[in-house]
C-alpha cells in the first residue's frame, strides 16, 4: 500500500511539475499596413496537446490555416539528457482595414487541463505612398542624424526619388537642462527604399560629455507611419550626453551617406541575361542633418558639502560592529543610488573622531547607462582603526545633490553609530587616563649628533671680492642668462603660433597616445571600438601632420597630399591598405581577436614608417 501511494503521488508531481513547465505562446507582428499578408502563430512546448482552439481573428481576413508543425530535439551533456519539443500552429491573415486589433488567446488542452496563450495587439496602418525598405544597413563606428536629407544619384540613369523617401530624425529627451543633466540624443531612419548600407560618425561635441548606448548590430526595422506616410523605421543610433557648460549648446549638422538598391528603368530581359546586365542599380544617397540647440542652465549657488551628483538619488549606509577592540579595523559603508552623472559624484567627507585612524574610502561602481543617464549604485567603504578605549560616536554623514525634478538642491542624510571600544590585547588605553589621548609626536635620536673625530684642516677663504673675476662675472652672466633666454624665448613663441606647425609635429604623440588607447580596448576584446579608435588614431595623423581639414579627409585626398610630401609609393599603399584592412575586420568572419592583433600591429608600423618618411 505504502509503495502504491508513493508511486501515486511521484507520478502526480511529475505531471504537475511538467505541465508548470509546459508554455503556450503566440507571436504576431505589431504593425502592418492594410492589403498585408503576415502570420500568427501559436507555439506549445509539449507533443501531447489536444482540442486546439484558436481565437475569432476579429478584424482580420483568414487566408490560410492552420498549418500544424512539430519540433523535438535531444542533447547529451556530461551523461545527461535533455529533450525538448514543440508544436506550432500558422495562420495566415489578410489585413482588411486601418485600425488597433487584439488577437485573443488560443487555449489547448495538455494532460487534461487546458491553458491559454497571450494576447496581442497589431496595429494595421493604411495604406502609405510607396514601397517600404526591406533590408537592414550595416553600420560602420558611430552614427547620427536628423530630419533634413539630400541625395546625389550615382548615375544619370537614376531614378529621381523624393527626399521624402530616405531622411532622418534626430529627437533630445530634454532641450532645456542644467549642467551634469542627462540628455538622450536618438536618430532615427524613415525610409521607403532599399537602404543597404549607411555610414556616418558623431562628431566630438563641445561642452559634452559623451557616452553611447548599446545598440543591436542587426537592425531591424518596423512600420510606422509618419505625416500621413508608412515608413520603415529603426533606431540608428542613441546617445546619452551631458552637459558641461552652462550656455546655448549646439549639436551640429552631420552627413550621412547611404547606399540604395532600386531597379533599372527600361532595361531588356534579354539583354540583361544574356550579357549579366544586372536589373539592379546602387545609387548613393546623402542625408543631411540639421542641428540642435540645447540651453543649459548653469547650477545654483552650491552650498557647503555639495558632492556634485546631479539626477534622481536615494543614500543609505551600513557598518559592520558597533562594538570592537582597540586597534581593531571597522568597516562603514555608505550606498549611494540611483541615476544620474554617477562617475563625477565625489566621496562624502565623514567627521570620524579624532581618535579614529581613517584611510582613504574604497569606491566600488556597480552602474550602467541608461536613457536616464548612468544607474545604478556607487558604494564607498571607509575603514577606520580606533586606537584607544571608550565610547565613540561616528556622526551621520551628509550628502548633498542637485535634484532634477524639484530643480533644487536636497541633502539625504545618514544614521549616526555608537562605537563601543574595549580594551585591546595591542596596549589599547583608556582614555581617561590621559587628559588628551592624541600623543605628541616623539623625535628619537635626532636631538644630539654625534662629535666628529679626527683631524680638522682650515682652508683660508677669499674674502675679498672686489676688482675679483667672480665680481666680474656676477655682472656679465646675468645679462648673458637674460639674452639667451630672451631669444630662445621669442624662437619659441614664434613656433607655437604656428598652429601647422605644432600640430604636425604633435601628430605622432597624438597618434600613439590614441594607439595606446586602442591596446586598452583590445585587452578587453572591446572590438567595435578598438577599430574606431585604430582609424581615429590613423586619420588624426595625417590630419595634423599634412594640415588636412577634417571634411577633406579621404583616401584620395590623403594619397595626394602624401605624394606632394614625397612619400614613397610604398609607405602610402601600407598606410591605406592597414586603413581599408581596419574598416574590413569590424566585419570580417572568423576570429575576431586575431584581426584586433594584426590590425594593430599594422598600425603601429605604419605610422612609425609615416613618421620617418614625412
Amino acid at each position: 500500500m505504502k509503495r502504491q501511494i508513493f508511486t501515486i503521488l511521484l507520478f502526480t508531481i511529475l505531471a504537475f511539475q511538467a505541465l508548470a513547465d509546459t508554455t503556450f505562446r503566440l507571436s504576431a507582428p505589431s504593425t502592418v499596413e492594410v492589403g498585408d499578408k503576415f502570420r500568427v502563430q501559436f507555439t506549445v512546448n509539449s507533443q501531447g496537446g489536444s482540442h486546439f482552439t484558436p481565437p475569432s481573428f476579429e478584424g482580420f481576413d483568414v487566408i490560410y490555416g492552420p498549418s500544424t508543425s512539430s519540433q523535438s530535439s535531444m542533447q547529451i551533456i556530461n551523461g545527461s539528457m535533455t529533450q525538448s519539443s514543440s508544436v506550432t500552429y500558422t495562420y495566415v491573415l489578410l489585413a482588411s482595414q486601418a485600425g488597433s486589433f487584439i488577437v485573443k488567446p488560443a487555449s489547448i488542452t495538455i494532460d487534461g487541463k487546458v491553458i491559454r496563450s497571450n494576447s496581442a495587439t497589431i496595429k494595421v496602418l493604411s495604406n502609405g505612398q510607396g514601397g517600404a525598405a526591406q533590408s537592414q544597413p550595416q553600420q560602420r563606428g558611430a552614427q547620427s542624424s536628423q530630419p533634413q536629407q539630400q541625395s546625389s544619384a550615382s548615375s544619370s540613369s537614376t531614378p529621381a526619388s523624393s527626399s521624402d523617401d530616405l531622411f532622418m530624425t534626430a529627437t533630445a529627451s530634454r532641450t532645456n537642462v542644467y549642467e551634469q543633466e542627462a540628455i538622450l540624443l536618438t536618430y532615427k531612419i524613415f525610409t521607403t527604399l532599399n537602404l543597404t548600407q549607411l555610414e556616418g560618425k558623431l562628431p566630438t561635441l563641445d561642452g559634452f560629455q559623451i557616452q553611447e548606448m548599446p545598440l543591436p548590430r542587426n537592425k531591424e526595422f518596423k512600420l510606422e507611419q509618419h505625416n500621413g506616410r508608412n515608413y520603415r523605421t529603426v533606431i540608428w543610433s542613441q546617445y546619452v550626453l551631458f552637459p558641461q557648460k552652462s550656455g546655448d549648446l549646439v549639436i551640429p549638422s552631420i552627413t550621412y551617406e547611404g547606399l540604395v538598391v532600386t531597379p533599372r528603368r527600361n532595361i531588356d530581359p534579354f539583354d540583361a541575361f544574356f550579357n549579366g546586365v544586372s536589373a539592379m542599380q546602387e545609387t548613393k544617397r546623402k542625408i543631411v542633418t540639421p542641428k540642435l540647440t540645447i540651453h543649459v542652465s548653469p547650477l545654483p549657488t552650491k552650498p557647503a558639502g555639495f558632492s556634485g551628483a546631479v539626477g534622481r538619488f536615494s543614500v543609505s549606509s551600513s557598518i559592520n560592529t558597533n562594538e570592537v577592540n582597540a586597534n581593531d579595523a571597522i568597516t562603514l559603508k555608505l550606498l549611494v543610488k540611483g541615476s544620474g552623472n554617477m562617475k563625477l559624484i565625489r566621496t562624502p567627507e565623514i567627521a570620524f573622531p579624532k581618535d579614529f585612524e581613517s584611510y582613504d574610502a574604497k569606491i566600488n561602481d556597480n552602474f550602467s547607462l541608461s536613457q536616464n543617464g548612468l544607474s545604478g549604485t556607487k558604494e564607498f567603504e571607509y575603514l577606520v582603526v580606533p586606537r584607544h578605549a571608550g565610547s565613540y560616536t561616528i556622526p551621520a554623514a551628509e550628502f548633498v545633490y542637485f535634484d532634477v525634478d524639484s530643480k533644487s538642491y536636497k541633502t539625504l542624510t545618514t544614521e549616526p553609530y555608537t562605537i563601543k571600544v574595549n580594551k585591546g590585547k595591542g596596549g589599547g588605553v583608556q582614555t581617561s587616563d590621559y587628559s588628551n589621548s592624541q600623543q605628541d609626536v616623539r623625535q628619537l635620536n635626532q636631538d644630539i649628533r654625534h662629535i666628529k673625530l679626527g683631524d680638522v684642516t682650515l682652508v683660508q677663504g677669499d674674502h675679498n671680492l672686489w676688482g675679483s673675476q667672480r665680481q666680474l662675472l656676477s655682472y656679465v652672466l646675468p645679462v648673458l642668462l637674460f639674452i639667451i633666454a630672451l631669444v630662445v624665448g621669442n624662437k619659441r613663441i614664434a613656433a607655437n603660433n604656428d598652429k601647422v606647425r605644432v600640430r604636425g609635429r604633435k601628430a605622432n604623440k597624438m597618434a600613439l597616445r590614441r594607439m595606446k588607447k586602442a591596446k586598452k580596448l583590445l585587452a578587453e576584446h572591446r572590438q567595435n571600438e578598438f577599430y574606431d579608435e585604430v582609424l581615429r588614431a590613423m586619420l588624426g595623423y595625417v590630419a595634423d601632420k599634412l594640415n588636412i581639414p577634417q571634411e577633406h579627409l579621404n583616401k584620395d585626398n590623403i594619397q595626394s597630399e602624401l605624394t606632394a610630401s614625397n612619400v614613397s609609393q610604398e609607405h602610402i599603399d601600407s598606410f591605406l591598405k592597414t586603413m581599408s584592412d581596419c574598416e574590413f575586420a569590424r566585419y570580417a568572419p572568423g576570429d575576431a581577436n586575431a584581426n584586433m592583433e594584426g590590425v594593430y600591429s599594422s598600425a603601429i608600423n605604419t605610422i612609425t614608417q609615416m613618421e620617418g618618411s614625412i
